[in-house]
């Protein structure tokens, strides 16, 4: 079982008396639940809690001069970027892509080493309407010009045809099934603990939790295999594996690429594909994904006059 600490602990870590630590669960969103009439704190949460408020890191470290031909990306892994990325390779010769399934923060702190040239990421902002701008603004010590890929759909999958009647994820609970998870510092965990938490459920209660697989296809998998009855990923895999979606919400998807990185070749050269009609009909036989927004800037926002 996961390590639950109590109020006091959790107040001794963060350094705060015990009546700041139930202002920081109602304000906040501290990772919190409730059993017995007494408040508990996955340790891991707050952990990962911590870690997406802090600021002033170290400064970026100094990147190895990559070689011209190499785009380096690292973040969040994504069907149709994977899609987009052998796209990029068949359409440039002379440039190899190569990506880092790392997660969303994992993608912002290879960012921040100078690991990478652009970062996928799909962290919620608190108010759950905006995406990635305070984790980068907290990861980083610039905020990196921010290019969105896509809008997703995010949900739950379970084998073909429901056969267990999963509505949501109470149900996990209700019915006392197995999930598969994906690895901490993945913004699909995040939301997944989101919803557990929700959903009055404690993740070391839930079995399977602990089973984590790097990427969503391995959500499905899971799943057509019989190892899992249920796992939070994207509608695409359900789509490619046949199998029924539950959806939850739509989400952004994006680029955060440093402004010392802005316009290296390669990084110019994808995103002026993300604007060609071929790779429009990368995503044709993919349900799930939303291509409104692709290619715009979302920071530095234009500031050019309106008529």
């Amino acid at each position: 079982m996961e390590k639950l600490l109590s109020t006091r602990e959790v107040a001794q870590l963060l350094g705060v008396n015990e009546k700041m630590v139930y202002t920081l669960i109602t304000e906040k969103n501290l990772p919190a639940t409730k059993i017995t009439g007494k408040w508990l704190f996955p340790a891991h949460l707050v952990e990962q809690w911590v870690e997406s408020r802090t600021i002033n890191f170290p400064a970026r470290g100094e990147a190895m001069s990559p070689h011209p031909g190499l785009l380096l990306v690292a973040g969040s892994d994504d069907i149709l970027f994977e899609r987009a990325l052998a796209l990029f390779m068949r359409l440039n010769a002379d440039h190899v892509a190569l990506f880092g399934a790392l997660g969303s923060l994992g993608g912002l702190k290879a960012l921040r080493h100078g690991w990478c040239q652009m970062a996928t990421s799909h962290l919620a902002e608190d108010d759950g309407q905006d995406y990635n701008f305070s984790f980068a603004a907290n990861e980083l010590d610039a905020l990196p010009a921010v290019v969105n890929f896509c809008r997703r759909e995010q949900g739950l999958l379970v084998a073909t045809g429901n056969p267990l009647q999963v509505a949501d994820c109470a149900d996990i609970g209700k019915k006392d099934l197995t999930v598969v998870n994906r690895p901490l510092g993945t913004s699909t965990r995040m939301l997944f603990d989101r919803e557990l938490q929700r959903a009055g459920l404690q993740s070391s209660r839930v079995k399977g939790y602990g089973s984590e697989v790097p990427r969503h296809l391995d959500i499905g998998m899971e799943i057509l295999a019989g190892r899992a009855d249920v796992g939070l990923s994207i509608r695409p895999v359900a789509s490619l594996l046949n199998l029924d979606f539950i959806p939850l919400k739509w989400e952004r998807f994006d680029l955060l690429i440093p402004k010392e990185c802005f316009f290296d070749k390669g990084v110019q050269l994808f995103l002026g594909m993300l604007h060609e009609a071929e790779f429009r009909e990368l995503a044709a036989d993919l349900p799930g994904y939303d291509l409104e927004l692709v290619g715009k800037m979302l920071y530095p926002r234009d500031q050019s006059p309106q008529d």
